[in-house]
């Protein structure tokens, strides 16, 4: 039976739009329960928004920078019987960043629990107990979390009605915000704006950011911050060679310019080289792109006006930059808070303007991995969040560049100015024009609790058989894991349902 199962999958197909992380990771799964696979993508390489890019000698993360929740990748590997370290070499950082509260006040974030509850309880009396306390409860929501809840195709709220499910989350605080919960433990401005950081990678503000994802703090402090030397696309170029090594088929620097439809199924592809025949096809393009532009009418399960209202995470404005120079204090990772949160994300969010005075993000890969940069020199990535559709123009980029530039002058003491060997800036009509982002977003849908589990746009369509979506606009959420488990979730559902035809 099992061998006739086999056969009668590998006489069907399935193409794969899109060759991110989640559509990297589907192609490998539905290949390996037998299907004939084929990635299909604009570009002349893997990766999505986690490309490389390559200047005079030094090498950037086009997007993802931060490699946490190493369980989750080591869990896909392992579906295959390897692991991650067949293909690349990690390195655990620490500090897993630094927080730049002011010039004379930064916080190196030291690795693992032990260290961190002695830097809180130096800052506040009582707070080692209080983290302890904190990140238990924020472990237990990450087992219950990644045991039973985010490798669910959350096609309706029924899936997560199990008993233990339950039980585990009412021992837990879920529906307060993260806000409310983190104060409810720590007084110090500082911890509460290092506790409360990680969910910026979820795509919203702590106060509208269900409790439930202080696991992003258990994954932070317990789990730890790593590096894949190369960079990140080693990662991606590891996930290829999987998925061609399962008889995955790469079509890339192929955009696919339409679905085929044929009496209410899909089935297949036409794109900028010919037309590609499939029994299904997964999307891990933009969600928004897939259905208003490769799709008819009828064939949409969501109106513009639905998109419309849907709270977007924020887009970013990027800039990679070489110097000739090293840069003085640098940390691999550097956040900086020395301008106030709540106000940067007031104008983001609500005014949907750009921020008056932001807080960024810096990343110094050449601390830790020489080969990113020539000899000498450093390799900065710099990265500001902006509202999603924000008006992009040259202008306000070069603005915004040398607000970043006079703020690492008053820190380092280096104008990087006038070191410059590579710039590039990278914003919201990037975005557009690179992979079709709806409001040129960064980071797909936020995570508020009225876009959480059933409630985001659905990994299968409502109109068309046999079309299935995944990535950051779809479940479980944004972020390289979340992605990386949609691809997987999805491929598994197209398993089922083709098998059960």
């Amino acid at each position: 039976m099992f061998v006739e199962q086999m056969e009668a999958k590998r006489s069907r197909s399935v193409a794969v739009i899109g060759a991110g992380i989640s559509g990297l990771a589907a192609a490998s799964v539905l290949a390996q329960h037998g299907y004939r696979v084929s990635v299909f993508d604009r570009h002349e390489e893997v990766g999505g928004r986690a490309r490389t890019w390559r200047q005079d000698g030094f090498t950037f993360d086009m997007g993802p920078s931060f490699y946490w929740m190493p369980d989750v990748f080591e869990r896909f590997f392992a579906r295959f019987g390897t692991s991650a370290g067949r293909f690349y070499s990690l390195k655990r950082l620490d500090p897993s960043y630094t927080v730049v509260f002011n010039k004379d006040d930064r916080w190196p974030m030291p690795a693992g629990r032990a260290a961190v509850k002695a830097l809180f309880e130096r800052e506040e009396s009582g707070a080692a107990r209080r983290l302890d306390a904190f990140l238990d409860e924020a472990a237990l929501k990450y087992r219950v979390g990644m045991q039973h809840m985010v490798y669910k195709p959350s096609l309706s709220w029924g899936e997560y009605m199990e008993p233990n499910v339950l039980a585990g989350l009412l021992r837990t605080s879920v529906l307060s915000s993260l806000r409310r919960h983190v104060r409810g433990h720590f007084r110090s401005p500082r911890i509460r704006r290092v506790m409360e950081f990680p969910v910026l990678f979820l795509g919203a503000m702590p106060q509208h950011t269900p409790a439930l994802y202080s696991l992003m703090n258990h994954a932070d402090i317990d789990l730890g911050t790593w590096y894949p030397m190369g960079g990140m696309g080693r990662v991606m170029q590891a996930m290829q060679r999987l998925a061609e090594e399962q008889g995955v088929v790469f079509h890339l620097g192929e955009e696919v310019e339409r679905i085929v439809v044929q009496e209410g199924r899909a089935k297949g592809l036409r794109t900028s080289k010919g037309v590609h025949g499939a029994d299904a096809v997964l999307a891990s393009a933009d969600y928004h792109h897939v259905e208003q532009d490769l799709l008819g009418d009828g064939q949409r399960g969501y109106s513009p006006a639905f998109w419309e209202k849907r709270t977007m995470a924020p887009s970013t404005l990027l800039f990679y930059v070489g110097l000739d120079t090293r840069l003085p204090s640098a940390d691999h990772h550097m956040l900086f808070f020395d301008e106030d949160l709540d106000a940067h994300g007031e104008d983001i969010y609500t005014h949907r303007r750009w921020p008056r005075k932001p807080l960024f993000y810096l990343s110094c890969t050449s601390v830790t991995d020489p080969s990113t940069a020539p000899a000498g020199c450093e390799n900065l990535v710099v990265l500001i969040p902006i509202a999603s559709g924000a008006v992009d123009d040259d202008a306000t980029r070069e603005r915004y560049f040398d607000l970043v530039a006079e703020r690492l002058l008053r820190y380092t003491g280096i104008d990087i100015r006038r070191h410059l060997r590579v710039k590039r800036s990278y914003c919201v009509r990037d975005l557009e024009q690179d992979h079709h982002a709806f409001r040129g977003n960064a980071y797909g849908l936020a995570s508020t609790l009225a876009q959480t589990g059933p409630l985001r746009p659905r990994i299968k369509s409502r109109r068309v058989k046999g079309l299935y979506f995944a990535g950051q606009l779809s479940v479980p959420g944004p972020g390289l894991p979340p992605a990386l488990i949609s691809g997987q979730v999805a491929a598994d559902l197209i398993n089922r349902e083709i098998t059960s035809r």
